[in-house]
């Protein structure tokens, strides 16, 4: 951490290509993932665990319920989702809500990074996180209850690939928004937990009463899972899931983009700002000041401006102006 926090060399040593930031910034967070693989026990422990619990409760005869096919294959192509979800709704917006809770990203951008490759890091590294965890899963099955051959590659595929997309980037853009640790664990359990139970690692939808299935079809993870399982097991094609898959991690990829590239305040620093009368004044959400508009007991902008020292204060935008305007020169 001491070496990401020294300034960039103004020049690469010859010979040798320059280093991009991101690439920086991925191979200092395997490293710290190797320094503490506990951190990883969710993504990695607790999909299989289950797996192999709810995989043995139905038997391996075909049952209706499951669509005629394999109990244990099917919660097989399924938990390969719960993995998605884990990694994506636990994991990284715990990692990432940590960092901004101890100013790591501040450091980081006092180090000269900028702040979209901190979020390719963190989207690198939970594709990877995923892509180990998926295999570990599927080495643990094949010979408890055996891996189902897969009917439609494609399309099993683009829904595993677009599905890891949406949900690292919903995992980005929640880390970049809660204001701490606890927090991030609080909303991630509780946004998992539902989708696991009804999405996919759950009763399957066939033993569901009416107003649970209109939930669960709702559910982004249902979708996700869907478009991996109904290909894999020959169930169909699921182009129109897959479709929605594709577009809800468009979606996705665009608001973590743009929170990325915003080097404007949190949620939770216009909230200060509004409890602090600030609306249409300007502030500087630093640690010293608390989040709060310094500007809001200041008689005039310009004394406000005058005492700052650092990056340019920010207009409090006022409750119909979203995005918030640019910051003051």
């Amino acid at each position: 951490m001491t070496a990401l926090t020294q300034d960039r060399p103004q020049h690469a040593p010859a010979g040798r290509r320059p280093r991009s930031a991101a690439g920086r910034l991925i191979r200092a967070e395997t490293r710290l993932m190797l320094r503490d693989p506990l951190t990883l026990t969710f993504v990695f422990a607790f999909p299989i665990v289950t797996m192999l619990i709810i995989g043995g409760s139905f038997g391996t005869t075909p049952d209706h319920a499951f669509d005629g096919v394999n109990p244990a294959h099917w919660y097989v192509a399924s938990y390969l989702t719960v993995i998605i979800a884990a990694a994506g709704l636990v994991t990284l917006p715990i990692h990432m809500a940590s960092y901004r809770e101890r100013s790591v990203l501040r450091r980081f951008a006092a180090a000269g990074f900028p702040r979209w490759s901190f979020a390719i890091a963190q989207l690198v590294i939970g594709l990877a996180l995923i892509a180990i965890a998926a295999a570990l899963l599927l080495a643990v099955a094949a010979p408890v209850y055996g891996i189902p051959p897969v009917a439609h590659w494609w399309p099993m595929i683009a829904g595993l690939v677009a599905g890891s997309v949406g949900f690292v980037s919903v995992g980005v853009l929640l880390g970049s928004f809660l204001p701490s640790a606890r927090s991030a664990q609080a909303v991630g359990l509780l946004l998992f937990f539902p989708s696991f139970l009804l999405g996919a690692g759950g009763p399957p939808p066939h033993v569901m009463g009416s107003a649970l299935q209109h939930v669960a079809n709702v559910l982004p993870l249902t979708l996700v899972t869907n478009s991996v399982r109904v290909p894999w097991l020959g169930l169909g094609h699921a182009t129109g899931t897959l479709a929605e898959v594709i577009a809800l991690s468009a979606a996705a990829c665009i608001m973590a983009a743009r929170r990325a590239r915003s080097d404007g305040p949190s949620w939770w620093t216009l909230v200060a700002c509004a409890a602090s009368s600030g609306w249409g004044r300007r502030y500087r959400p630093t640690a010293s000041r608390g989040g709060r508009c310094p500007a809001s007991s200041a008689r005039s902008p310009s004394s406000a401006c005058s005492s700052c020292t650092a990056a340019p204060l920010w207009p409090c935008p006022r409750w119909w102006q979203w995005p918030p305007p640019r910051p003051c020169s």
